[in-house]
């Protein structure tokens, strides 16, 4: 569409029949008066922009009674239907966007954070006890940040702060009951916080299950896709007011190399059935799998619905000796044997840091980083419909769980 529109003086002029507007949460969108069309990307640059910041002074955004959204100039007592903040739109830049290398599968989590100072600051880290997770947690609280261990585990993860104190005396950490097995406990975690704390500069998705055996949660979930996927999912959503009304906030999603051998192919593939197998239908390894590669599609719409917010996934690497294998001897067999040839526990935070703090990633999203660098995921990871396809369902499953226990707790109260 770009080339065949008419010269002009300046690229970012709206070709005739164009009309720019913005959303309430300030994604700028076009609109084309001659096929009544809309779209996301400016129909001369093919770029994205976001509206942000408070309005001009004078200005206030008023809803009209059949609901649409106006701006009142009180200065110049006009009204519109146009943002003023559009004037001075920014882009936001896209995962195309190539990214300097500075560090690399030998890097370790504390040399990426060389001469940071992480003060003022406040992330939160599931899975944060143990792990690649502690190890996260431990790197940013010895650099300033103030980190919240979010966690199921509140006596291991009040010892894992114990830990980080002893390195650093002052070091602010926080420990949140976080079992990511129960969506009730997810909104109760997502509540504590609030109560806490007014925004959330990062939020780092680190827990996950590896090769355990058929199990439901309480909710009624196949444990590995809730644990590693739709729990996640959940708190994202319960944290945006937090994350999105703070300067330069990001997310970042540990996923793994193993999304690229999710059997999930089409969007027809994403059901609450496959997603949730029976156990007839179970294998762990594939459930891993899968659970992975709804991280990046997580990853890839959670980027396009928020461009305001970093979203990043990365692979920490492959089979480091972390708690991961704890549920299958098998593998912790493989685990051990293999020790000497994978990355350190250092090693493996390094990227998931990288991601949550390197100055070079201010403005971009929905890239995904393996030993610290931009990569490319499969091709079903970047696949749009099967990326929106998933954010539905997952929003069904968690309202279908909301509604029971809404409907059990008014039962009681009778």
């Amino acid at each position: 569409m770009v080339g065949v529109l008419n010269e002009s003086d300046s690229e970012d002029e709206m070709p005739p029949g164009w009309e720019e507007r913005a959303t309430l949460d300030g994604n700028v969108y076009y609109v084309n008066h001659y096929t009544k069309g809309t779209q996301w990307t400016h129909p001369r640059t093919g770029r994205k922009k976001i509206v942000e910041g408070e309005l001009p002074a004078g200005w206030e955004r008023c809803v009209s009674e059949d609901g649409k959204v106006l701006f009142v100039d009180h200065m110049n007592r006009t009204t519109t239907y146009t943002d003023p903040r559009l004037a001075f739109a920014t882009e936001y830049r896209e995962i195309s966007q190539p990214v300097r290398q500075r560090f690399d599968a030998s890097s370790t989590a504390l040399s990426v954070l060389l001469g940071r100072d992480l003060r003022g600051k406040l992330a939160l880290i599931t899975g944060a006890n143990t792990g690649i997770g502690f190890e996260t947690a431990r790197s940013l609280a010895l650099h300033g940040c103030n980190v919240i261990l979010a966690c199921r585990d509140v006596q291991k993860a009040q010892e894992a702060v114990k830990k980080i104190q002893q390195e650093k005396e002052n070091a602010l950490c926080e420990v949140l009951h976080l079992n990511l097995a129960s969506l009730r406990s997810v909104r109760d975690a997502a509540e504590k916080f609030k109560q806490r704390h007014r925004t959330l500069h990062i939020l780092i998705l680190n827990a996950g299950l590896f090769a355990v055996p058929y199990m439901l949660t309480e909710d009624g979930y196949e444990t590995i896709f809730q644990v590693n996927h739709l729990s996640h999912f959940y708190l994202t959503l319960l944290l945006e007011h937090a994350l999105r009304t703070c300067a330069s906030p990001r997310v970042v999603i540990v996923s793994s190399e193993s999304h690229r051998f999710s059997s999930i192919q089409s969007a027809e593939d994403i059901h609450p059935l496959t997603l949730s197998p029976p156990a007839y239908k179970y294998w762990s390894m594939g459930a891993y799998n899968d659970s992975k590669l709804c991280n990046m599609l997580f990853a890839q719409e959670l980027a396009r619905r928020w461009p305001s917010v970093s979203v990043f996934s990365c692979h920490p690497g492959n089979m480091v000796s972390s708690d991961l294998s704890r549920y299958s001897w098998t593998f912790r067999l493989l685990f051990a044997i293999v020790r000497p040839f994978t990355k350190s526990l250092q090693q493996a935070a390094s990227t998931t840091v990288f991601c949550a703090t390197a100055p070079e990633l201010e403005g971009a999203t929905g890239i995904y980083f393996n030993n610290c660098y931009r990569c490319d995921p499969s091709n079903a990871a970047l696949d749009p419909a099967l990326a929106i396809r998933l954010w539905n369902i997952s929003q069904e499953m968690i309202i279908s769980i909301v509604k029971r226990d809404k409907l059990w707790y008014d039962l009681a109260l009778k």
